[in-house]
């Protein structure tokens, strides 16, 4: 393998050449290239983002981290369909990116869990057709993002153009990434298939309900950033179900230990090291192959963040409690889906 080609791997395979390395000098050189790796997409990420937020203004810089996130997993995740059908769905779901988040916002409790409620319900049966790509973490993230990053009225057509540039980029590299794609089917196909009959369908109506109802939730208690309720609730409904406890234990006890490292760096840093907790996140998240770790350095660079809005015991009891209370809600909507589609077979009966 290259050294450009151990660059393409992933956390965990990085980590397991180095452990099936031979010799100290052939683990000391998976190593060199996993720390390489890291540190080009740290520098490539934040260049990326400052450029976003420089060409668009600052309020948009979380455009920049949506888009790349797109870029970044559509090199090589598929939707499921054929190109010209996957371009075609992939430009829908951005419309839904670019509206549904600031509908959402500017809606009362009920508007809003309609807006959440169908806008994510699309961005699933369009994105999320080939289960097994995860595609839901990255759009559902970037739509969550987006609704927790809200813009002012007089900034929404800088926001508009954003996501229309990031729009334009993520589908050239699809386009040019998945020429050999051996999909036939399309669009029509897979609103056809969606039925609650399929696993699938039953799994995307699951997570659009979850998800909607848990930013309500937290919205309607009042609780700030219900955002970070959502996404917990996102990364726990999986389609898998076998999952879904083993994610519940590591986002809470996950975002428990990054609050206590959080609580410990913020009293033992100078002030002038604090604005770079994030950044030192993002590193530790490449460096963690496992759910839990990565819940402990995203969390430093979410609290990081609000920490100047909500003091130091709010941020940390806010991300803590809205983390925990959003996955064992999930957990909740999952346990309580099977009964509701017996209910719904027995009623279409």
């Amino acid at each position: 393998m290259t050294f450009y080609q151990e660059l393409q791997l992933n956390q965990a395979g990085s980590k397991m050449m180095i452990q099936e390395a031979v010799g100290r000098r052939a683990k000391a050189w998976h190593l060199l290239v996993y720390l390489v790796k890291i540190l080009l997409t740290m520098v490539f990420c934040v260049a990326f983002v400052t450029l976003y937020g420089w060409v668009f203004g600052a309020e948009n810089n979380i455009v920049g981290v949506v888009v790349l996130l797109c870029l970044m997993v559509f090199r090589q995740a598929d939707l499921g369909m054929r190109r010209g059908q996957s371009l075609l769905a992939l430009g829908l779901v951005f419309l839904v990116l670019a509206f549904g988040p600031r509908l959402a916002n500017l809606a009362e409790l009920g508007g809003e869990l309609a807006v959440h409620g169908l806008s994510l319900l699309v961005v699933l049966v369009l994105g999320c057709h080939n289960v097994g790509m995860g595609n839901h973490l990255t759009l559902v993230l970037g739509y969550l993002l987006l609704y927790g990053y809200d813009v002012e009225a007089a900034a929404f057509p800088s926001r508009l153009a954003a996501l229309a540039v990031g729009c334009g980029l993520t589908l050239l590299v699809y386009a040019r990434n998945h020429r050999a794609d051996p999909y036939w089917e399309g669009i029509p196909a897979v609103l056809r298939a969606w039925s609650l009959g399929e696993a699938r369908s039953r799994w995307q109506l699951k997570a659009a309900f979850g998800v909607a109802t848990a930013l309500v939730l937290a919205h309607g208690l009042g609780f700030p950033r219900p955002m970070w309720m959502g996404i917990a609730a996102m990364s726990v409904l999986l389609p898998s179900r076998q999952a879904i406890p083993g994610r519940v234990k590591g986002r809470i006890w996950g975002n428990l230990a990054g609050g206590a490292g959080f609580c410990l760096l913020y009293c033992l840093l100078p002030g002038s090291l604090l604005p770079y907790l994030g950044i030192f996140g993002g590193i530790g998240v490449g460096l963690s192959a496992t759910y839990g770790w990565q819940a402990v350095f995203n969390s430093l660079g979410a609290m990081s963040i609000m920490v100047g809005t909500l003091g130091l015991p709010g941020v940390v009891l806010f991300r803590v409690g809205n983390n925990a209370l959003g996955a064992l809600y999930a957990w909740a909507v999952d346990r309580l889906a099977g009964p509701a589609w017996r209910v719904l077979r027995r009623a279409a009966s």
